[in-house]
């Protein structure tokens, strides 16, 4: 690890890490983690030396103009601290990408610094192409391996077995290291995927916001997310077979959806509203009448 500026003392930070690659359809959690450096001015803190991990013929330096010199530029993961307004702890941020090699030293090295600055909570983003419409919200799953997770933020547990990236890998090593670990992960409509999707990116943060209990400005997100949309209905209203699969994938998750109206789902979300307001005090709300 390359330390750029000295740690200071935190307010019981948590983690927020994303990667370019296999685990970024649309680009849609890189741009979450460009979202937050942005908007809470987080400043380089450490990086990872790219000598370690890095293939340079898939991901080549760059040359650069620095105040009007040249310099080559050598891409990797960086961290950033961010003190944010309005939330009670620090946040420190990953913006990365996937390593090509030495992936298990890669992770020890982010979690041993995430152990050294305290932090108590790390989550991964990810975007995958999925079966979904372009026209309905966009789908975001939260989940963790840990039973006192799961039960504290009212999730799933995730039931995946296959392939992972490098966003699985450093869930699993936060895990091992005693840290609470949360994965989201948002469905990018797969005939959308190869292009910058800001919905899925503001679907990530507005997951964050309910994760974090505290509001995320998102800027310009909404006018981004809803103009990507109005292009992909261009896209389809050209397109007769591209306009009738999106009509199925509608119909297929408005169907899906139905069971959420279940009193017992609704429930269970009001249970869950009470909980992140409770420290709203005796003047909050105290349930249906």
């Amino acid at each position: 690890m390359i330390e750029l500026e000295d740690l200071p003392e935190l307010r019981n930070p948590v983690m927020i890490a994303a990667f370019e690659g296999w685990n970024d359809a649309g680009e849609a959690a890189t741009a979450a983690v460009d979202h937050l450096i942005d908007i809470w001015d987080a400043e380089p803190i450490a990086a990872l030396d790219p000598e370690d991990y890095y293939d340079f013929q898939v991901n080549r330096p760059r040359v650069v103009l620095d105040e009007g010199r040249r310099r080559v530029s050598w891409r990797t993961t960086r961290v950033l601290l961010a003190t944010t307004p309005g939330i009670d702890r620090d946040v420190i941020l990953v913006q990365g990408i996937e390593p090509s090699f030495r992936w298990r030293a890669f992770t020890i090295e982010l979690m041993e610094f995430a152990q050294q600055a305290g932090v108590s909570t790390v989550f991964t983003l990810g975007a995958l192409m999925a079966d979904v419409a372009h026209t309905r919200p966009i789908p975001v799953t939260a989940t963790s391996d840990s039973d006192d997770v799961l039960h504290r933020y009212d999730l799933e547990p995730s039931k995946y077995e296959g392939p992972t990236g490098i966003v699985g890998v450093l869930a699993d090593a936060a895990t091992q290291a005693g840290l609470q670990s949360i994965s989201c992960w948002a469905a990018v409509p797969h005939y959308a995927g190869h292009s910058p999707s800001p919905k899925a990116t503001l679907g990530l943060i507005s997951k964050l916001e309910e994760l974090l209990d505290s509001p995320i400005p998102h800027g310009d997100l909404p006018e981004s997310a809803r103009a990507w949309e109005r292009g992909i209905n261009e896209l389809a209203e050209t397109d007769d077979e591209v306009a009738e699969y999106v009509q199925s994938l509608e119909e297929a998750q408005d169907t899906a959806d139905l069971p959420e109206a279940t009193g017992d789902a609704i429930a269970r979300e009001f249970e869950r509203y009470l909980r992140r307001r409770g420290q709203d005090g005796p003047s909050g709300p105290t349930g249906p009448g």
